[in-house]
């Protein structure tokens, strides 16, 4: 009758959380300059779901947008995006004029394409100055990915409200600040990838306790925490590490849908472990075995980019580094709390318990989207 309560209640909690459950893959758009001789050309990628949201596409409003209902918003679309982005060689303003759009598809669905002219006075600009606004005052969080071409080099920016305009140097890319942008894209996106974060916390929950007469109770020194979350961390920063080297580098490459369902499926399988305890003192393997799925889902952040060979170990380094910044900041804030409550009827109870089975019943709504191809919310 418990274990029958406890699915109840499960299920109840899925249900309740449908209203919160996000997509995975934070807003983006993929923003690629090339500079010649002849001028500079570009693409720009931008989401269609992202453009429903600030123009409307969907005219017959039935959750879902054709073909035909990009097409007749083509010049729409083209002014909107046009209007939030500006470019500058050696200082003077280039004009920007949009080519005949296309659409093409990304690991979140599909994406409008703008093929991009640029007129600017400076034939061979030395310097080239970006201002990006796109979607600024609807989404907080949305980013540009620049890709820029020149001088036959590849460098790559984040361009949003933390940086919305940037500066480049066509002559010699600074490999230093692209590092540290590849560092901030990490952070940025554990941070932001629900997913990742729900998975790290549901392995740390246990933590500060022990499994000891068929009921979770306090560890008694610090120490002993702190171990069992490093084992943790470790394992899982090795593992994800190994496969987004081998996706990056195109060694593995596995579909994206059965990707981020497997990363779903993890962290319910995490959290539920903490209702009944499998693994107990061998969770830094669970750790490793699904942090070999994480990190295919770290790749497509990368992949997206579509970086070329020579800035590829810079980007798998930067990227990796701020992952685990990202990891350890977020460790940091959880241990030492989760110690002071350890003893407390609060933490194993409302904490260790009910979270558990909240990041279970969420994850499980971002399954049965991602698994069976769905939108749940209509959104």
């Amino acid at each position: 009758m418990r274990t029958l309560r406890q699915l109840a209640f499960f299920l109840g909690l899925v249900v309740a959380l449908l209203p919160l459950a996000q997509a995975h893959k934070p807003s983006d758009s993929y923003l690629s300059l090339t500079v010649a001789d002849g001028g500079i050309s570009g693409r720009w990628d931008i989401a269609l779901r992202d453009l429903d949201f600030a123009i409307g596409l969907d005219a017959d409003g039935n959750g879902e947008i054709n073909w035909g209902e990009v097409r007749t918003r083509h010049a729409d679309i083209a002014a909107y995006a046009l209007a939030r982005l500006a470019v500058s060689a050696d200082g003077a303003a280039c004009r920007i004029e949009a080519g005949a759009q296309q659409v093409d598809e990304h690991t979140d669905g599909a994406y409008t394409v703008l093929p991009l002219a640029l007129r600017c006075d400076a034939a061979t600009p030395k310097t080239l100055a970006v201002d990006y606004r796109l979607f600024a005052d609807l989404d907080p969080q949305h980013r540009g990915l620049l890709n820029l071409r020149a001088q036959g080099s590849t460098r790559s920016a984040v361009l949003g409200p933390q940086a919305p305009t940037q500066s480049f140097e066509l002559s010699a890319p600074n490999r230093w600040a692209q590092f540290v942008d590849y560092i901030r894209e990490g952070v940025w996106h554990i941070w932001i990838g629900f997913d990742h974060i729900l998975f790290l916390l549901a392995l740390l929950l246990p933590a500060v306790l022990v499994w000891r007469g068929q009921r979770w109770q306090a560890v008694e020194r610090l120490r002993d925490a702190a171990v069992d979350v490093v084992k943790i961390v470790t394992a899982f920063t090795v593992a994800h590490s190994i496969t987004l080297t081998l996706a990056t580098l195109g060694v593995v490459e596995l579909p994206t849908r059965w990707v981020e369902s497997a990363i779903a499926a993890s962290v319910v399988l995490a959290a539920l472990n903490n209702v009944w305890p499998l693994f107990r003192g061998r969770r830094w393997t669970v750790a490793f075995v699904f942090g070999l799925i994480h990190g295919f889902g770290f790749a497509s952040v990368l992949a997206d980019l579509g970086l070329p060979r020579d800035a590829l170990v810079l980007a798998l380094v930067g990227f990796n580094v701020g992952v685990e910044l990202g990891q350890l900041a977020i460790v940091a804030l959880f241990l030492p709390l989760a110690f002071a409550l350890r003893r407390s009827a609060f933490y194993r109870r409302v904490v260790m318990l009910g979270g558990s089975w909240t990041i279970a019943a969420l994850a499980a709504v971002w399954l049965a989207e991602r698994l069976f191809e769905i939108e749940l919310l209509g959104f």
